[in-house]
């Protein structure tokens, strides 16, 4: 099974398969989505209570497939971009103010989702290994889309860009909500999903499910790189 047969849901059962996505240098980007410090951080198992114990075994999963798959194959990605002239582009969340007063609602909610995320604070930044190099754009947001709380949109536009490859986290969330937008203003989307994760692998293949074929193509990076050239390891 290829990309142009996999993740797909009911809607598009027996539906042609796509064609290749145009992915010319002069019109891509790659984009990658709040890959920060904050989501991980972990404190030392053994001093946490028994409930907290199960949510750190919980979420171990995912921070596995971020340090083993998500991380070390979006590092590879945005090298061969960045070797082939492709523009490189970042998105992170974090607010302006201290108390995080400008934030979107969606980022107030009490739970997991209440970030408060000071822009020039440690847990803001991006990942060691994603950071950005030269000129290269990061957009912060208070958002989940990239495009509704940043001028991304604008800057993709002045760039020529027409299609935008995703990755980053969560698939469920701002990935989800910023190949959303992004197809809703006409761009075309690639979402590579192993350079994606979400807090669980249900919820990461559904979200493709989901989003695959109406708002984007969803592909592994061993697929995008066949397509585009970039060589294979």
């Amino acid at each position: 099974m290829t990309w142009k047969t996999a993740y797909r849901s009911i809607y598009y059962d027996g539906a042609p398969e796509p064609a290749d996505p145009n992915l010319t240098k002069e019109n891509t980007a790659l984009l990658i989505i709040d890959v920060q410090n904050t989501y991980f951080t972990r404190l030392e198992r053994a001093s946490l209570s028994a409930d907290e114990q199960r949510r750190y075994d919980a979420w171990s999963p995912f921070h596995e497939r971020m340090r083993e798959i998500v991380i070390p194959r979006t590092r590879e990605l945005l090298g061969l971009f960045r070797k082939n002239g492709y523009e490189c582009l970042f998105a992170r969340i974090a607010c302006h103010t201290k108390n995080g007063r400008d934030r979107s609602l969606s980022q107030k909610m009490p739970g997991w989702n209440n970030l408060l995320l000071p822009k020039d604070e440690l847990p803001s930044q991006l990942v060691a290994e994603l950071q950005p190099q030269g000129d290269e754009i990061v957009v912060t947001k208070t958002t989940d889309s990239a495009l509704t709380g940043t001028n991304l949109r604008l800057i993709l536009t002045n760039l020529g860009i027409k299609t935008v490859v995703c990755c980053g986290i969560f698939t469920d969330q701002c990935v989800s909500s910023t190949v959303r937008s992004l197809a809703d203003e006409s761009f075309g989307v690639v979402v590579v999903e192993d350079c994606c994760a979400a807090g669980t692998d249900e919820l990461h293949r559904k979200e493709l499910e989901i989003i695959n074929m109406i708002y984007c193509h969803v592909m592994s990076s061993i697929e995008l790189k066949a397509i585009m050239g970039l060589g294979l390891k």
